[in-house]
């Protein structure tokens, strides 16, 4: 099952506005290396998810991998054909709000160039263009 809050204040929310570069998640805090958005976009659970899985399988469980973002906004939709009016659509997933600079996905206790493989293996599951950034080597 992919991620969702386990409880929310507000079953739907507004879209609003994403605009700006990411202030905060900006920074390798954990690992060595990691996966830095270069896009806005409200990444699905189900996205997430798959990187994840696509970042483990390739690491054979070894390492550790920390997840930066979590999906907490709810997305609505309301069904096919349906005429106009008549209220906000049910939620139909759960999204994280992405901005350009945040990191998504961080490895270590592994070798680099196998944290960066597993990267770009999750890298092609994302549907947004990303980098892969380096934590810096201290002097």
């Amino acid at each position: 099952m992919p991620l969702s809050p386990k409880r929310v204040m507000h079953r739907k929310v507004q879209r609003g506005k994403t605009k700006g570069f990411a202030t905060r998640d900006n920074t390798i805090d954990f690992g060595d290396v990691a996966l830095v958005a270069m896009d806005y976009i409200w990444l699905d659970a189900k996205v997430i998810e798959a990187a994840r899985v696509a970042i483990n399988r390739k690491l054979n469980r070894s390492g550790q991998v920390w997840i930066r973002i979590f999906p907490d906004k709810p997305i609505s939709r309301k069904p096919a054909e349906v005429r106009m009016g008549k209220g906000k659509g049910a939620p139909a997933f759960w999204a994280a709000d992405i901005k350009p600079g945040m990191i998504m996905f961080e490895i270590g206790g592994v070798d680099i160039n196998l944290a960066t493989a597993a990267l770009e293996l999750a890298k092609s599951k994302l549907p947004i263009k990303t980098k892969i950034a380096y934590k810096p080597v201290k002097a």
